[in-house]
């Protein structure tokens, strides 16, 4: 398919990949706008339920049909790649092209932004050993470093501003460049002088007198926007099927903001009739955020929501099984059990509400799998519509590539076509808070209406966070939760949908650039550890140059 795009504009990057500049903006604004189509979940097993599959699947179904379509995705992080999850550019018949560079460094958007982040972090430590901030004492630095792998020993680590000498060192630690703040700006920039103004607003701690100290005090910010330019623009790559795809930026949703680009669905949009997007791991977290945090700073609105679900995702939600990281799937969560899939729906019931709170239609995709019986997805598909889902529909993308979505393709389109002939077209979205809400209110709304707490349990390091927050001027700022994916709570032992638990958040980091304040729940990390079973084991280089196991 072509997208429309001057020559010009589209530079080769690699085999197979391109960066798209950003000059496209302008040609594109007076085109027709495409529908976006928001790709959500259920809460996931460790093995996850096919997001990215059904986002390739159906951006390929949606062309068959004769659409113009698109997809944008998030680049890979090489933390999962070589820990549990493997490769991030879907499988089967539906995946993205060519998917080995893809998967290995990209066009080298996030060794960009480490080498920013870092750059940042020891600008910090310049202003610490010479006294270039006045009031900034080691203990008032929160900045940490990054690193785009799993590696627990560097969760906590000592410096010395002056490694050559014995001094005072300072507690600090690496999270996972996934995580770092400038990645959520690179989503989230509108454009170059946005993306300036952002890395500027950075707060890489406080002086003694609890005033915020920012990367333009320490004079690193132009030097990091340099460094991250060419990240800014999207990367173009293709489908399996040849559908374009925009793959760009990468922030986890359980630790960050956990979708792709406001420029990539913006230029995709002005290419395609349909963008099909992908918000990472559950409707409470990836789709909560998309709503909340990149609707509103890039004025989007899907017209439709796809929930992927699986039989196997309810049948962990029954509390019966055990799913272990990196471990095989136990033999008896594939053996048909309609009881299990009965336990377990609370989960997909609690996610439907949740995404469909947003007041956009809702279509729940049964991604099927090879052990799956037809028993067992007919009940999955009617607990979806009794649920409230405005359709419900088997889907193979990974078996038969386009064909598999086909049915998916065209359930979106008929609830699409269904909004704009409804009165008044399409409605504002139904956001569960104001955006001027206290943080502290946006906290436990989430806690309580999307997770099922009962109430909020605030440690006294988050208070006095939240205390330093409103005081400073950040007490509304949009709030991005960080938990476990593997839960609607904080705790990944309760499946289902738990209620009437109490929701710890323990801690509150200020992401003043990115324009949200981070907060974290239960044992949440931003820096993951390898698994027993580490996905590297499985990656060799062959003989004639070729790598297996991605």
């Amino acid at each position: 398919m072509s997208l429309g795009l001057p020559r010009d504009k589209v530079h080769p990057w690699g085999r197979g990949l391109a960066k798209v500049d950003l000059e496209v903006l302008e040609e594109l604004q007076d085109r027709p706008q495409g529908k976006l189509i928001l790709v959500t979940a259920m809460t996931p097993t460790p093995f996850g339920e096919g997001k990215t599959v059904t986002t390739i699947g159906l951006s390929m179904g949606l062309a068959e049909l004769g659409y113009r379509s698109a997809c944008t995705l998030r680049e890979p992080s090489m933390g999962p790649l070589f820990g549990v999850k493997g490769g991030g550019t879907g499988g089967g018949k539906a995946f993205l092209v060519p998917s080995r560079e893809i998967n290995l460094h990209c066009t080298g958007d996030f060794h960009a932004v480490a080498m920013a982040h870092n750059l940042l972090a020891a600008a910090a430590d310049q202003a610490l050993f010479r006294g270039e901030v006045e009031g900034l004492a080691p203990e008032g630095v929160t900045w940490k470093r990054v690193l785009d792998l799993n590696d627990r020993a560097l969760r906590y680590v000592e410096v010395r501003p002056d490694g050559r000498r014995k001094g005072e060192t300072r507690s600090t630690g690496f999270d996972i460049t996934a995580a770092s703040e400038i990645m959520a700006i690179l989503a989230l920039s509108r454009d170059y002088g946005d993306l300036r103004r952002r890395l500027g607003r950075i707060v890489i701690g406080r002086d003694r007198s609890g005033a915020p100290v920012t990367a333009e005090d320490l004079g690193a910010a132009g030097a990091m926007a340099a460094l991250v330019r060419d990240a800014l623009m999207p990367n173009l790559a293709r489908t399996s099927e040849g559908t374009p795809a925009f793959v760009h930026t990468g922030p986890f949703a359980n630790i960050a903001h956990g979708s792709s680009s406001i420029l990539a669905d913006r230029i995709a949009a002005g290419c395609a009739d349909f963008v099909v997007t992908e918000a990472g791991f559950g409707a409470e977290m990836g789709a909560e955020k998309f709503f909340h945090i990149k609707c509103r700073a890039g004025g989007l609105r899907p017209s439709a929501v796809v929930l992927v679900a699986s039989v196997r995702a309810l049948k962990y939600h029954s509390g019966r099984f055990e799913i272990r990281p990196g471990a095989p799937m136990p033999p008896e969560i594939l053996r048909e059990d309609l009881d299990s899939l009965e336990r377990g729906e609370p989960n997909l019931e609690k996610q439907i509400q949740n995404a469909a709170s947003f007041g956009v239609p809702l279509i729940v995709a049964v991604n099927r799998f090879e052990t799956d019986t037809d028993a067992e997805v007919d009940c999955l598909k009617e607990m979806a519509l009794a649920a409230g889902a405005d359709g419900a529909v088997e889907s193979t993308p990974y078996q038969r590539g386009s064909r598999g979505a086909l049915e998916l393709a065209r359930a979106c389109v008929e609830v699409l076509l269904e909004e704009e002939s409804g009165e008044g077209g399409a409605k504002e979205l139904d956001f569960l808070f104001p955006q001027a809400a206290p943080l502290r209110e946006k906290v436990e709304t989430l806690a309580r209406e999307f997770y099922g707490a009962a109430r909020v349990d605030w440690s006294s390091r988050a208070l006095e966070d939240l205390a330093w927050l409103e005081a400073r001027g950040f007490g509304n700022f949009p709030v991005c939760m960080a938990k476990t994916q593997f839960s609607l709570s904080h705790d990944p032992a309760l499946k289902g949908a738990p209620r009437g638990y109490a929701f710890p958040v323990r801690e509150l980091r200020l992401a003043a650039g990115a324009g949200f304040v981070l907060a974290l729940a239960g044992s949440i990390l931003t820096m993951p550890g390898l698994p027993a079973r580490p996905a590297f084991r499985k990656i060799d280089l062959l003989p004639d140059g070729s790598i297996e196991g991605l």
